[in-house]
């Protein structure tokens, strides 16, 4: 509980003390913010606001975490490394995109195939050592099945009869494989759309990761190898700590948004949006509940949802009638109220409100089911 606390005070204070030097050094180097053209025209004045921001995140959160572990006297587990991996990795593919960015004066970046190539290479190597190094209960940091608050039974690597052999292991494989990547992929790029007006991606982020915080601790609490009340205990693996290294990303957020809040003098950049986004996706696998991340970051879900829509349905009345069509004014969905003439504080309010209630139905229902028993 020590180590938790800790690790939120230390993000927090890393983040406030760190953002600002980050703010004077991009300016002085001109790392600033290029704006899309078709964005709303509002958007126009952020223009060379610095951006990259998400570097001071990313350094606060795995700083305050070794920091509160040492304090604490205790040593890392594999679980919150494999987070810190997950985000560090993805927030370097989103560091190249920002780099790129700023170099050519343009949004164009890193081609949507190499950042996509870049998040399945750091999706892969985590699928592959989340299933090394067992604890002494037999337990890896995440497991083949899917969950929803818990492991399901429903195991990928045995959707193939055992009859088919060595085809039957490589199908299950590529099964669990293409399941993290779905879980990264979306929500790296849920939570990167998202970020597009000031503080919406950096608030929303600490409610959605602040409810692992809370599911890790309690899962400890309530762990198979400390309590007695199965069949509702949990078998996950360092669940508290799972929590204090989301504390202490939710801390370096809280620091972050001090200075992100309308009119913001940073901007978290990809290197943030797709480090933290992976963060989000890591924890809800190691805590295995990865199915109720569609709740927790449901809000990211509906911004990458609006933008699959908005090109599907434009792509679609093309081909087949000529003449394209839009839904929505524009995309992400915080922009089409913007474009509707709601001011950017009034969207990114009423968003928060929305990522609340989903959050807080995430976590009721984690709480239902653990009150009635596994539904699995």
């Amino acid at each position: 509980m020590r180590a938790l606390l800790l690790a939120g005070l230390l993000g927090l204070v890393l983040s406030l003390v760190l953002t600002p030097v980050l703010i004077w050094l991009f300016k002085k180097i001109g790392w600033g913010q290029i704006v899309r053209v078709d964005g709303p025209s509002a958007h126009l004045t952020k223009r060379g606001t610095p951006s990259m921001g998400g570097i001071g995140i990313i350094l606060s959160a795995v700083a305050s975490y070794f920091v509160a572990k040492m304090v604490n006297g205790e040593a890392p587990t594999y679980s919150a490394l494999l987070v810190m991996f997950m985000m560090v990795g993805l927030g370097l593919v989103g560091f190249l995109d920002d780099y790129l960015k700023v170099r050519g004066q343009n949004t164009a970046g890193l081609k949507g195939v190499y950042k996509i190539a870049g998040q399945i290479l750091v999706a892969t190597i985590f699928a592959w050592a989340s299933l090394q190094n067992k604890d002494i209960f037999g337990l890896t940091p995440a497991s083949t099945q899917i969950s929803v608050f818990r492991d399901t039974g429903f195991d990928l690597t045995k959707i193939a009869p055992e009859s088919w052999g060595e085809i039957a292991i490589w199908i299950g494989a590529a099964a669990f494989l293409f399941w993290i990547y779905l879980l990264v992929v979306s929500a790296s790029n849920g939570v990167n759309l998202t970020d597009g007006a000031d503080g919406l991606a950096t608030g929303s982020l600490i409610m959605s990761i602040g409810a692992f915080a809370v599911i890790g601790f309690w899962k400890f609490n309530q762990a198979c190898d400390i309590s007695n009340i199965a069949p509702n205990c949990y078998n996950t693996r360092d669940p508290l700590d799972l929590a204090v290294i989301a504390a202490a990303i939710v801390g370096a957020l809280i620091g972050f948004l001090w200075f992100n809040t309308n009119p913001a003098q940073i901007f978290m950049g990809d290197s943030g949006s797709l480090g933290l986004g992976g963060a989000l996706a890591a924890l809800a696998i190691l805590s295995r509940t990865e199915v109720l991340l569609v709740l927790v970051g449901g809000l990211f879900a509906i911004s990458a949802g609006s933008v699959i829509l908005q090109r599907g349905v434009f792509k679609l009345s093309r081909t087949f009638t000529g003449t394209p069509r839009r839904i929505f004014l524009n995309s992400p969905l915080h922009h089409h109220f913007e474009e509707k003439g709601w001011n950017e504080v009034t969207v990114v309010v009423r968003f928060w409100i929305i990522c609340g209630l989903l959050v807080m139905a995430g976590i009721g229902l984690f709480y239902v089911e653990w009150i009635y028993g596994s539904v699995a």
